[in-house]
C-alpha cells in the first residue's frame, strides 16, 4: 500500500500552507484541561485553525524481539463472531455538471496544489505522494475504474486456464507510449523483469510480484529472467501464478507493475524526467518545489483527457486564498472555517461538495524485535493508555474514527465486531509491571521517529498521545525527525525502534493489501519485524482460498491476532471531510485510494 504522512490522513487536500501549530508545552497542557473533563470545544478549535486541517479532495494529497507469542492479555471484546463481508462502496461521485445550463469546454488547464514526489520511477513508488503523478503518467495490463472496479488498462482482453494459475492477457491494439510507438508484449515482460532486477532496487517487487513463478528466483539474484512471464506474440502475455490468486489482478493495477520503454529507462539516469509512459497524460514539465505540469496524450487508448493539462503548485500557498483569487480549481477548507463557508450567505457554500473516507488507517508502530517492544505486555500497554476517543472527538473534531483494528470502515473484509483496545489506564499499568521490564526504572528509553526537517514542530495530536503516555504510565519518549524521502529509506531498512506520524492507504480494494502486506512475517512491508507463526498460515491459507466469505473469516481472524499481538498503536481512519470546486469543474470524483482520476474531469461555461 501506499504511505502516507499523518498530515495527508486526515488533510486530504492540503492547503500547502507553512503552518505555525501550537507549541508541545501548550499541546501537553490543553491534553491537562481535555482529561479533567473541561469542554474544550473552543479552545480545540483555534488549535484547529492552526493546523489548518483541510481535508478532502482525495487521496492525491499532500498525504520485538520475533517471539511468535500470541499476546497474553486479550484486548476485551476483541474476539469476536466473524460478520457478514463488507462489499466495496460506490465511490462518490460529483454530479455531472453542476452549473445546470453549462456548455462542454474542450481542453483547458486544470490547477491543484501538489507536493514534490520522492520519486518518479512508478517501480520505485512507496508512497502517495509519487503514486499520484505515477497512475496519470505511466500504465500496467491492469487498472482501477471510476466505479473501483478492476479493469483492463493496456490488456484489452484476457482468460484464465481451468486451474486458475495461468492468465493470458491480449494487448490493447491501440495501446502506445506517449512517443507513439504501439506497447507490445516484449514490453510487459521487460519491464516486470526490471522490477525484479536486484539491481533496480524496487522494494515492493517482492510484494506485489512474488505470487508469479520466477519471480522470487529473479529478485535474490539466482535468475535472469521469470519464468512465470512468457511472450506468446506481440499482442499476447502469458503470466503464471504459483496458485490461483483471487487478488491477482488487483496486484497487476500498482505501479510496480507498470509497462516502461527499455529505451527510454536505458537512455540515462535522468530519465525520469522524459519518460515516456503510456498513460493518459505526459509529464511536460518538472521543477522540484515549483510546478510539476501533465500534459494530455492524445492517443491515450481508453480516451484522451478532455483537460489539456493538470498543474500542481507544489511552492504551496494559502489554499483558501488561492482558490477566491481563482488561482487553484480545488482546495481543502480549514475545520474553523468550515461553518462560515457553509452559510448559506456565503456565495462559496454553494461550491462545497463532500468528501467520502478514504481507505486509510493511521498508527504508531513498534519494532517487535528491539527493546521494550520485544514484550507485548509493553506493547499492549501503550495501546491502552490512549485515549483514541477523546482525541478523536476534540483534538480532531470527528474528522477521524478511532480504528479498533487494520482495515478502514467500509472496506472489504472489515469486521465491525473487532474491539480493539479501550483506554484503561489501570490496565496499562498493570501490563507494564507484569512485563519482564517488571517497571519504568529498568525499561529501555524510546524514541519515536517522525517524518520532518530537524526542528519542525510535532503535531498537537502527535504531543497529546506522548503526554497521555507520560501521565498514564510515567514515560517519557524522545522525538527524532527525519526528511520524508530518508524517513521512508529507513522505515524500509527497518531501522526504527518506534515510529509515526504516517498511515497506509488502499491500493486496491481486498484485505490482502493491508493484512498480508504489512503482517506476514516475510513481507517487506512490515516493518514491525513482527511474527506469528498462526497469522501467517492464515494469511497463507487466505492467499489461494477463492470463496470471499471463507477468505474474508481468515482475514477475520488473523486480524484478531494482530491486534491481540499489538505491533502497532491503531489510531484512526479518516472520517471524510468537505471540499470546495469550482462550479465549471465537472466530473472531479473523490475517490478514497489513489487511482488514475483526470482524464474525467472536464470544464463547463
Amino acid at each position: 500500500s501506499f504511505l502516507i504522512t499523518s498530515s495527508s490522513n486526515h488533510n486530504q487536500c492540503s492547503t500547502g500552507e507553512k503552518q505555525n501549530l501550537i507549541p508541545p508545552a501548550d499541546a501537553a497542557a490543553l491534553l491537562q484541561l481535555c482529561l479533567k473533563g473541561i469542554n474544550m470545544k473552543p479552545i480545540f478549535a483555534l488549535l484547529s485553525l492552526l493546523l489548518m486541517m483541510a481535508v478532502a479532495c482525495s487521496s492525491d494529497s499532500t498525504t520485538d524481539q520475533r517471539d511468535g507469542s500470541n499476546a497474553t492479555t486479550v484486548p476485551q471484546g476483541s474476539i469476536a463472531p466473524a460478520s457478514t463481508p463488507t462489499p466495496t462502496p460506490q465511490v462518490t461521485a460529483r454530479p455531472s455538471d453542476r452549473s445546470g445550463s453549462g456548455k462542454f469546454v474542450d481542453g483547458g488547464s486544470f490547477l491543484q496544489l501538489g507536493s514534490d514526489p520522492p520519486t518518479l520511477d512508478p517501480h520505485l513508488t512507496t508512497d502517495v505522494h509519487s503514486a499520484v503523478y505515477a497512475v496519470e503518467i505511466y500504465g500496467g495490463l491492469m487498472t482501477i475504474n471510476k466505479e473501483l472496479a478492476i479493469v483492463g488498462d493496456l490488456a484489452e482482453t484476457w482468460d484464465v486456464s481451468p486451474d486458475g494459475k495461468t492468465t493470458t492477457f491480449r494487448l490493447n491494439p491501440n495501446a502506445k507510449f506517449h512517443n507513439g510507438r504501439t506497447v507490445t508484449a516484449n514490453d510487459v515482460r521487460w519491464s516486470l523483469e526490471r522490477a525484479t532486477d536486484p539491481q533496480t532496487e524496487a522494494f515492493n517487487a517482492s510484494v506485489f510480484l512474488n505470487d508469479i513463478i520466477g519471480a522470487e528466483q529473479k529478485l535474490n539474484g539466482a535468475s535472469t529472467e521469470i519464468a512465470g512471464v512468457q511472450v506468446i506474440n506481440d499482442r499476447t502475455v502469458t503470466i503464471t501464478t504459483d496458485a490461483p490468486k483471487a487478488y491477482f489482478l488487483s496486484k497487476l493495477t500498482y505501479p510496480v507493475s507498470f509497462v516502461l520503454d527499455q529505451a527510454n529507462v536505458e537512455s540515462g539516469k535522468n530519465w525520469i524526467f522524459e519518460p515516456n509512459g503510456t498513460g493518459p497524460f505526459k509529464l511536460a514539465e518538472y521543477n522540484p518545489g515549483e510546478l510539476l505540469r501533465l500534459q494530455r496524450f492524445d492517443d491515450y487508448h481508453l480516451g484522451p483527457a478532455m483537460v489539456d493539462e493538470v498543474e500542481f503548485l507544489i511552492s504551496g500557498g494559502n489554499g483558501m486564498l488561492m482558490y477566491e483569487n481563482d488561482e487553484l480549481h480545488i482546495t481543502g477548507i480549514p475545520l474553523t472555517m468550515l461553518e462560515g463557508v457553509l452559510d448559506p450567505s456565503n456565495k462559496l457554500s454553494r461550491e462545497v461538495v463532500a468528501a467520502p473516507p478514504r481507505f486509510d488507517v493511521n498508527y504508531f508502530g513498534m519494532n517487535t524485535s528491539e527493546p521494550p517492544f520485544d514484550d507485548v505486555k509493553v506493547r499492549q500497554a501503550l495501546n491502552y493508555a490512549i485515549d483514541r476517543q477523546s482525541l478523536a472527538s476534540t483534538l480532531l473534531e470527528d474528522l477521524v474514527v478511532p480504528a479498533a483494528g487494520i482495515l478502514p470502515p467500509g472496506f472489504p473484509g472489515y469486521n465491525p465486531n473487532l474491539g480493539g483496545y479501550s483506554y484503561d489506564p489501570e490496565k496499562a499499568r498493570q501490563l507494564i509491571s507484569e512485563s519482564k521490564y517488571g517497571d519504568l526504572e529498568t525499561l529501555p528509553r524510546i524514541t519515536l521517529t517522525l517524518p520532518g526537517s530537524f526542528g519542525a514542530t510535532v503535531s498537537p495530536s502527535i504531543e497529546a498521545m506522548l503526554a497521555m503516555w507520560e501521565k498514564t504510565l510515567g514515560l517519557e519518549i524522545s522525538i527524532l525527525q527525519t526528511e520524508w524521502a530518508i524517513f521512508l529509506q529507513d522505515l524500509h531498512r527497518n531501522r526504527f525502534q518506534m515510529f509515526g506520524g504516517l498511515g497506509w492507504i488502499a491500493d486496491y480494494p481486498d484485505p490482502e493489501n493491508f493484512l498480508d502486506v504489512l503482517f506476514h512475517s516475510e513481507s517487506n512491508n512490515n516493518q514491525s519485524e513482527y511474527t506469528n507463526s498462526q497469522v501467517d498460515i492464515l494469511l497463507e491459507q487466505a492467499r489461494i482460498e477463492l470463496d470471499e466469505t471463507a477468505r474474508f473469516e481468515l482475514y477475520h481472524r488473523a486480524e484478531e491476532m494482530i491486534v491481540n499481538d499489538a505491533p502497532w498503536v491503531p489510531l484512526w481512519h479518516s472520517n471524510g471531510g468537505s471540499v470546495l470546486i469550482k462550479p465549471n469543474v465537472n466530473d472531479y470524483f473523490l475517490f478514497p485510494l489513489v487511482i488514475p482520476k483526470y482524464r474525467y474531469v472536464y470544464f463547463t461555461k
